[in-house]
This record gives structure tokens, C-alpha cells and sequence, in this order.
């Protein structure tokens, strides 16, 4: 049973490098600004001994086959690794790196043995290369890399050359991310690729508007009628309808926005048909046209688009039944107004962890405000046994991958990366998972996920933590292991940063030309599955299961325990005014008079003075921000496991939050869960009510609805001005405040004068079914 504690941040104390460049594009290739120089100081240095086989010329044939199909096996100690094998060919070229861990060389000599592949028996040995440990260079870059050298074979039956580099280097090389691991000396095969580091970049994202505005001579198959016609749109999945013309004629108008994400290189193209509507089940087939996307326009601001009219192409049937023929039809056509719309920042993630908020257009980018360095250092404790763990980062548009350690519950990666930071109030996600490709599992599983938001980092603090990897299952919460991270926010521009504070989060189209919330919604689910998509078809692919975990694909769906832990959220927003509230109900009912004494002769001053009230209430408010300077978080937030309400849910709800949509689940437990959601929305529906009920009673004082209350309401605010203007304004404040201070001798418990009039006043609930 982990405790609360297990699931709390800890400090880490690891051996961090120096402050040492490095080559290569894992963490410094994203860099564009020739300004920022990055380090490889925050991961513990690991050196390798790296072999380099480029190729080989000269090999003899067999004597027996007359052939030769050479490979390369590489040996240190208990560890060999192989090239891949070419059949029939003298002079191979292989040019395949071998990275050897040197905390687990147990030998002092490096072998390289160039064989040849025989079919049947034991396979010829060509010759070998010996390398003496103590003799190998040491290469530190940004060191060129080590030149290789043609070696001849000894002590083989055949002669021949090989060319080859050994070097003792860090995981800084180059060679480190595209190299043959001792880690995962087991894997073979197309597996190989699956354990590699690698740096990913998401597709470039747009929102492509088509305004289908009208049609022109559109007939039906059948003439006796006029067709009621509709339009259908189609970007790869996703597909989109105009409503059917109200009207029966042969130029409908629409007039309708339709709203696709479309990803760089454009590989689909634009499908609209036009088709008549025959009944409710039946379609009629008009018009076809198919548009490369690379035809439209790309938009950055919100100016005019030219319309177009497109001629459409129209299907109709031969003699003989079923046989089909297309004929252009140069008469029907369609007017459009299409482009792709760069000002816009094309969401694929859920907006509470977005990590990018930047435009799709480049040229509408500002320069970085700063960078931020990661190091992946390792993992501890991590579940199931026998885990293939890698750990993927996202940032913006740009994915990393670290290699994977096989079977290890204490994997050390030490791999860093840098990302350019273009607004402080982002998100960076990391997540590690379990390789599927090395083992029975169809789908990479879950380990865990760690949420670190920048605005919360002080700047060139290194902070060191060891972050647990938390997971829901539908059994319950359960802690799989410990993430170990070093990360560092780096500032360019502290002014610049300060200054987007008051800029708006999202970019300016935004708001010039909001999209509605079940838009945006349509829109960034299309957007998770074009980049899920994309990504998985990468070498090697991230596979669709963790780019959905990673961008939080299922955030919006229904959760009892999600409801909970929102509800208790406002509770906890309000409780402060509550705490407030009951203590000046104990100030006004004396219950302490000592306290209430120091409020009369505090409102006494205020009221004597009235120009201090306000800096009163800001030398408060500043006096409060001192006092909680001590108070201040010391690590970044983490997931609260407390706070999302799930150390003490009840089984049925984790079975209900786990449960396919649509469900899959028996008739009976469905309707129990129905009469639940019934009963918790009645409860909302309730206070939905109440809330509305009272905004409509406000707006009953002036609206007339209730003549004789608006009449008294008005009279009231004229004997109350008349009043006021006689009055001097503090006289009026101070009686109000003794008013509100009085004694609890001279207060009634019945309800006051203004609260039934308030009460009385009518509302719409009256109107509702």
C-alpha cells in the first residue's frame, strides 16, 4: 500500500557533468538562434567505447561456394554485436556504429571479426582485428569525428581489409543516437531501431476555411423536380455538411464556414460533392470535385479571400444497369471562398497543458524569450519486472525519444535536450513508457507521466527531483516507479517576458475571429490524429497510444472522479471568502469584543479619513505577499493525487471512467450509472438554477415585470438620492458601518427588509416546463 509520501516530489543529489558542449542534433540540432549556445551539463556523463565499421574490400571468395556473403561481428568481452550481412558481394559497406557501456567492459582487448555467411555448419571466418584497450584515443567534442582507418586481417584462412574508428567517447558523440548498444546486445532484427534515441518534429499544422457559398444549374436525375441540395466536404477523415437549401431550386445558396486541419506536406486533397436530398435515408449524387490543397491560398491576418467558381464533374449511368460513366458537365459549378489560415494556433492538446501557443504562420513568430534544458537521467522501482522503458518528452512541436533500456527496472538514460521557449506560461510532458515492440504486447504500455509548467521555474536554477510516475488503472491508483529529471529554464529577455504577461495567451485571430467551443473541440481532435498519424510513421514510429497519453486525448471525457475533484476545487476557491465571512459574522454578533472594539476604532479612522482606504487595502494586500514569501512552494507542482480525488475512489466509478464509449457494460449496471449521473446533474441543475433565478430577480427590479415592486424599487432610489445628496458620504458610510457592527441585542432573527423584497421579486423559473 504506497502512502502519501510515495507519491510526493524528492530532492536528487546526482553527479552532473560539467558545463560541456555537444554534437549532434539531439539537443542543441532544434536550436536555430545563433546566439544560444547549449551545454550538456545537466545528465551524469557516460562514456562508451565506439567502434565504427565502414566497410570492408578485398575479401576472397569462398573456395568452396566461390562467393562470399561478409558481416562483421564486433566483440568486447561477453558482449557481440553484428552488422548486417550482404550476399555475394567483396567489397561491402556497412558504415554501422557499436557503442559499448564502459562501466560493463570486462575485457582489455577489442576483437573485430569479418566473417563469411555459410547456409549450412559454422560460418567461415574471414579474419580479425585486435584492439588493445589501453591504446584507444578518447574524443570529446566538438572534437571532429575520428578518421577511420583501413586495418588488414590476420589469423584468418582468407586475407582482406576492413576500415574502421574505435574512440572512447561520451553520449554527447553524434554517433550516440544511431549506434548499437550494449544495453540492448538481446535485440535483434527490426527491433534494433525501436531501442534508438531519436528527435521528432510534428506536423505543421492549419485550419483550412471553406465557405461554400452557392451552386449554379444543378438538376437532378429526375426532371419532374426540383432538387433540395446539400453539400459534402471531405479532407482526408474528416468530414463536414452544409444544411440542406431550404428551398427547392437549381442555384441553392448556402453561405456556410467548414472548418478542416490540414497538415505540411498537404498529401490530401479537397473532396466536395454536391448531392440532392431524396428522403431522409437517400442521396442523390450531383456533382463531384477534387482540389489539391496546394491551390489555396495561405492567409495570415483576417483580409479578404477571393471567391472562385469550380466546374463540377457529373456522374450519371450507362445502358446497361449499375454500369457506371463520368462525363464533364461544364453547366453545374460551385462558388467557394477557401484558404488555409496561418494566424491561428492549431490546438492538438488540451488547452490546460498547452505547450505551444504560437501561430502556424513562421512569419508571425517573435524571437524565443529562453530555453529550456533537459536532463533524463534515469528511472527507479519501475512495475512490471521485466521493463523495456523509454521516456518521451514533448515541447511545442518538438518530440524526443530516448533510447531504450532493455529489461532493466533502473534504467539510466543521462540523454539532454533543449527547446526554445516562446512563452513562459507553457507546459513541457514527459512520459515513460514500456516498448511493446520488443516483446508479446500489441500497444506500448503506460508507466507514467510527469507535467512541469515553466512559469514556475525560477530562471538558471538547476532543479534535481525525483518525480513518481503515478498511473489510474481501473484496480486503482498504483505508483510504478520514480523518474529522475535535472531541468533548467534559461532567460534571454527578462523584459520581453515580463512583457507577455500582458500580452493575450493565444494569438491574435483568436479573438478577431473566435471559434465556437464545439469547433475547437472537432477541430483538435482532428488535430491528435494527424499528429498521432504522422508520428507513427516515423522510423521509429511513436506509436498512436502515446501520442494520445502524451496530449491528453481523453481529458474531456465524463469521470465521477473528475466531477468530484472540480467540485472540491471551488469549494477550496471559495473558501477563503467563507472563512472571511464568518469572521466578520463573529466581529458583528461580539463574540469577540476585544476584536470587534479594534474593527469599530479601525472604521472610525478609515471613515475620519477616507483617503487612506484604499492604500490600506493595498499596504494589506502587500503585507499578505510578504508573508507568504515564506510559505512558497519549493519544487515545481506535480500531480496531486489528493486533489484529483483518486487515493480514495470508489471501484464502480474507476470501472465507469475505464469503460469504452459507447459503453460495453450490462444493462443493469448502466442504468444504475445512468440514475447516478441523474441524481449529480440534478444537483447541478439545481444550482444552475438558483443562480439564474437571482440574476433574473436583478434584472426584475427595472424590468417591470412586477409593477408594484418596480414601483417601490424606484421610489426607493429617489428618496435614496435625495437622501444621499443632503447626507454627507461619511456620515452615510458610517452609520452603514455601525448598522452592520451592532450589537447582537439590537439584530432579529427574522430575515431583513431588503432580503423579502429581493426574494419577493419574480424570476422566469414561472415560465419553465
Amino acid at each position: 500500500m504506497s502512502t502519501q509520501d510515495d507519491y510526493k516530489i524528492k530532492d536528487t543529489k546526482p553527479q552532473l557533468g560539467e558545463r560541456w558542449p555537444h554534437g549532434g542534433v539531439r539537443g542543441g540540432g532544434w536550436i536555430t538562434n545563433e546566439r544560444i549556445t547549449s551545454t550538456y551539463d545537466l545528465v551524469e556523463q557516460m562514456y562508451y567505447l565506439y567502434v565504427r565499421v565502414v566497410k570492408a574490400q578485398n575479401l576472397p571468395p569462398n573456395p568452396v561456394t566461390g562467393s562470399c556473403d561478409p558481416y562483421v561481428e564486433v566483440k568486447l568481452g561477453n558482449y557481440k554485436g553484428k552488422t548486417q550481412r550482404f550476399e555475394k558481394k567483396t567489397n561491402p559497406e556497412w558504415n554501422q556504429v557499436f557503442a559499448f557501456s564502459k562501466e560493463k567492459i570486462q575485457s582489455s582487448v577489442l576483437e573485430v571479426f569479418v566473417r563469411d555467411r555459410e547456409m549450412v555448419g559454422r560460418d567461415d571466418y574471414i579474419g580479425k582485428v585486435v584492439f588493445d584497450m589501453n591504446e584507444v584515443p578518447t574524443r570529446v567534442p566538438p572534437d571532429s569525428p575520428l578518421a577511420p582507418q583501413w586495418y588488414r586481417l590476420e589469423d584468418g584462412s582468407r586475407r582482406g581489409e576492413v576500415m574502421l574508428a574505435v574512440w572512447m567517447g561520451t553520449q554527447a558523440d553524434e554517433a550516440f543516437p544511431e549506434a548499437w548498444h550494449s544495453d540492448a546486445a538481446s535485440v535483434h532484427g527490426e527491433g534494433v531501431f525501436s531501442v534508438r534515441s531519436k528527435v521528432y518534429v510534428s506536423a505543421k499544422l492549419w485550419y483550412l476555411r471553406v465557405n461554400v457559398i452557392e451552386a449554379q444549374d444543378v438538376e437532378s436525375e429526375d426532371k419532374s423536380q426540383l432538387p433540395q441540395v446539400f453539400v459534402k466536404v471531405q479532407v482526408g477523415n474528416q468530414i463536414l455538411k452544409t444544411k440542406v437549401c431550404p428551398t427547392r431550386t437549381i442555384s441553392p445558396f448556402w453561405n456556410e464556414d467548414l472548418l478542416f486541419v490540414a497538415a505540411e506536406p498537404f498529401e490530401e486533397q479537397l473532396v466536395i460533392t454536391v448531392e440532392n436530398k431524396l428522403s431522409a435515408s437517400k442521396d442523390e449524387l450531383i456533382g463531384r470535385l477534387n482540389l489539391p490543397l496546394t491551390v489555396f491560398e495561405k492567409r495570415l491576418d483576417h483580409r479578404a479571400v477571393h471567391s472562385r467558381w469550380f466546374n463540377l464533374e457529373r456522374f450519371s449511368f450507362g445502358v446497361m444497369e449499375g454500369e457506371r460513366r463520368k462525363e464533364h458537365k461544364f453547366s453545374t459549378r460551385i462558388h467557394l471562398r477557401a484558404c488555409l489560415e496561418g494566424g491561428y494556433h492549431v490546438l492538438d492538446e488540451s488547452t490546460m497543458y498547452i505547450s505551444d501557443q504560437r501561430p502556424t504562420a513562421r512569419q508571425l513568430w517573435k524571437q524565443p524569450i529562453g530555453i529550456l534544458e533537459v536532463g533524463i537521467l534515469s528511472a527507479q522501482g519501475l512495475l512490471p519486472a521485466k521493463t523495456n522503458a523509454y521516456c518521451v518528452a514533448k515541447y511545442g512541436q518538438k518530440w524526443v525519444r530516448t533510447r531504450t533500456i532493455v529489461e532493466n527496472t533502473s534504467p539510466k538514460w543521462n540523454e539532454q535536450y533543449t527547446w526554445e521557449v516562446y512563452d513562459p506560461c507553457t507546459v513541457i510532458t514527459l512520459g515513460v513508457f514500456d516498448n511493446s515492440h520488443l516483446g508479446s504486447k500489441d500497444k506500448d504500455s503506460r508507466i507514467g507521466k510527469v507535467r512541469i509548467r515553466l512559469s514556475t521555474l525560477e530562471t538558471d536554477k538547476i532543479y534535481t527531483h525525483s518525480y513518481p510516475l503515478i498511473v489510474l488503472q481501473p484496480s486503482g491508483l498504483k505508483k510504478m516507479g520514480e523518474l529522475q529529471l535535472a531541468f533548467r529554464f534559461t532567460c534571454l529577455s527578462l523584459a520581453h517576458m515580463l512583457f507577455l504577461y500582458s500580452r493575450p495567451l493565444l494569438p491574435k485571430m483568436h479573438y478577431l475571429h473566435p471559434l465556437t467551443v464545439s469547433q475547437l473541440d472537432s477541430l483538435r481532435y482532428q488535430a491528435m490524429n494527424i499528429v498521432a498519424s504522422r508520428l507513427g510513421r516515423a522510423e521509429p514510429p511513436l506509436r498512436k497510444e502515446v501520442v494520445e497519453y502524451m496530449l491528453d486525448v481523453d481529458s474531456h471525457m465524463w469521470s465521477m472522479r473528475k466531477s468530484k475533484a472540480n467540485f472540491f476545487r471551488i469549494v477550496s476557491l471559495f473558501s477563503g471568502l467563507v472563512s472571511m465571512s464568518r469572521w466578520l459574522d463573529e466581529v458583528c454578533k461580539w463574540k469577540n469584543p476585544i476584536t470587534t472594539i479594534l474593527v469599530h476604532i479601525l472604521f472610525f479612522i478609515l471613515i475620519c479619513y477616507p483617503e487612506l482606504i484604499l492604500p490600506t487595502a493595498f499596504l494589506y494586500l502587500f503585507f499578505i505577499g510578504l508573508w507568504n514569501y515564506r510559505l512558497r512552494p519549493r519544487h515545481p507542482p506535480h500531480m496531486d493525487t489528493k486533489l484529483s480525488c483518486a487515493e480514495v475512489v470508489h471501484p464502480d466509478e474507476l470501472d465507469e471512467e475505464f469503460d469504452t464509449f459507447p459503453t460495453s457494460k450490462a444493462q443493469d449496471v448502466v442504468k444504475m450509472r445512468y440514475d447516478r449521473l441523474r441524481s449529480v446533474a440534478g444537483r447541478i441543475q439545481t444550482v444552475v438554477g438558483d443562480m439564474a433565478t437571482q440574476g433574473e430577480r436583478l434584472h426584475a427590479l427595472l424590468s417591470w415585470r412586477d409593477t408594484r415592486a418596480t414601483i417601490i424599487f424606484v421610489f426607493f432610489c429617489l428618496c435614496a438620492a435625495v437622501a444621499l445628496f443632503m447626507t454627507p458620504f461619511k456620515i452615510v458610510v458610517l452609520l452603514a458601518g455601525l448598522f452592520l457592527l451592532r450589537h447582537p441585542r439590537f439584530r432579529s432573527k427574522m430575515p431583513s427588509v431588503p432580503s423579502n423584497f429581493f426574494k419577493r421579486l419574480p424570476a422566469r423559473a414561472d415560465s419553465m416546463l
